[in-house]
C-alpha cells in the first residue's frame, strides 16, 4: 500500500512518529503541501493522510488509485465528503485523542489569569524581587478558582473533562445550552451568563454557533468574567471581543484558536500596544498538541487504516 502524508509538520513536530503507519505500507512524508503539490503527491497513492490539506474533487480526480483518506484530526470539514462518496473513497477521522490535553490548557489559561506565574517570574528574573523592600509583591490581584462559577458551553468529551477538573478545584459548574443542540438538562445561556466568573467554549462550529460569542453574549456576562476558547475561532465575533476588552467590562480572554490560522499580522486581537493587551492570552492552537495526544493520534490513524484494509468500518465519517 502506498501511503502519502500530505501535511505532517504539525503532527510530528520534528520527530518521525510514523512507525505505526510504516507497518502498513510504503509511507511518503511531506511536511506541507499547497493545493498543486497535494494533487501531485496524492497521484499514485492508495491512501492519503491529511490534517488541514483540503480534499477536493480536483485532488480526487488527480488520484485515481486513491481509496482512503485519513484525517489526522477530529474535525473533517476540510474533506469534500460528497465527492468522496461519489468516488467510493473511504474517510476516517480520529475522535477523542486530545480530550485531556485540551482540558489541561483550559486550566493553564485560568491559572495564568488567577496567578500570573509567567509575569511574576519575568519580573523576578529582571531583578524586581531582589530590589524590592518586602518579602513578597503581586503584580495584580491574585485570585482563587475555588468557589468561582464556570460555565461550559458544550458538554461532550472535552467539556465533561473540564467539568471533572473544575470540581477538583472546588468550582461551581454550569453546563450551558448550545444553540441548535437537543441535549437536555442544560441551563439557557441568557440565565447562565450573568452568573459566570469564567466561560469556556467546547461546542462544534455550526451555522447555529458561528459567532455565538457576540456583543450581546459579552454584555450579558458577569463583569470581570474570563472567556476561554479552545474550540474553534469562528465561535467568537473577534471584533466584538476586541471592543469588549477595550470597554473594560470583560476581565480577560484566553484564546487557543482564531478564525484565520495563522492570523494576519494586523489581526485586531494581536495589537501588543493595545491598553487591554495584558488581559488577553493567545496561544497558537496548541491544545491538541501534547506529545501524548500526538502519539495517540498517529496510533489511532494507523488503526483506522488497518481496519479499512480488513474491510471494517472504524471511525468512518463517509
Amino acid at each position: 500500500m502506498r501511503i502519502a502524508i500530505l501535511d505532517a509538520a504539525t503532527t510530528e513536530q520534528g520527530v518521525d512518529c510514523w512507525a505505526p503507519l510504516r507497518a502498513l505500507g510504503e509511507v511518503v512524508v511531506h511536511p506541507r503541501s499547497d493545493p498543486a503539490q497535494a494533487r501531485e503527491r496524492a497521484a499514485g497513492a492508495d491512501a492519503v493522510l491529511i490534517n488541514k490539506v483540503p480534499v477536493t474533487p480536483e485532488l480526487l480526480a488527480a488520484a485515481p488509485a486513491l481509496g482512503y483518506v485519513g484525517v489526522l484530526a477530529t474535525g473533517y470539514n476540510i474533506v469534500d465528503l460528497d465527492a468522496c462518496r461519489r468516488r467510493g473513497v473511504a474517510v476516517a477521522n480520529v475522535p477523542g485523542y486530545s480530550t485531556e490535553s485540551v482540558a489541561q490548557l483550559v486550566f493553564a489559561f485560568l491559572l495564568q489569569h488567577a496567578c500570573d506565574v509567567a509575569g511574576h517570574t519575568a519580573v523576578v528574573g529582571r531583578g524586581g524581587w531582589a530590589a524590592g523592600p518586602d518579602f513578597c509583591f503581586a503584580l495584580q490581584p491574585l485570585r482563587e478558582l475555588h468557589g468561582k462559577t464556570l460555565g461550559i458551553v458544550g458538554s461532550g468529551a472535552i467539556g465533561s473533562s473540564v467539568a471533572r477538573i473544575a470540581a477538583g478545584f472546588g468550582m461551581r459548574v454550569l453546563r450551558c445550552a448550545v444553540p441548535g443542540s437537543a441535549s437536555q438538562d442544560r441551563i439557557p445561556l441568557a440565565e447562565a451568563l450573568p452568573q459566570l466568573d469564567a466561560v469556556t467554549l467546547h461546542c462544534p462550529l455550526t451555522s447555529a454557533t458561528t459567532r455565538l460569542v457576540d456583543a450581546a453574549f459579552l454584555a450579558r456576562l458577569k463583569p470581570g468574567a474570563v472567556l476561554v476558547n479552545t474550540g474553534r475561532g469562528g465561535l467568537i465575533d473577534e471584533m466584538a471581543l476586541a471592543a469588549a476588552l477595550a470597554g473594560g467590562r470583560l476581565g480577560a480572554a484566553c484564546l487557543d484558536v482564531l478564525t484565520a490560522e495563522p492570523p494576519p499580522a494586523d489581526h485586531p486581537l494581536l495589537r501588543r500596544e493595545a491598553p487591554w493587551a495584558g488581559r488577553l492570552l493567545v496561544t497558537p492552537h496548541i491544545g491538541w498538541a501534547t506529545e501524548e495526544a500526538r502519539v495517540r493520534l498517529v496510533a489511532e490513524a494507523a488503526e483506522n487504516l488497518r481496519a479499512f484494509t480488513a474491510g471494517q468500518r472504524r471511525n468512518r465519517v463517509d
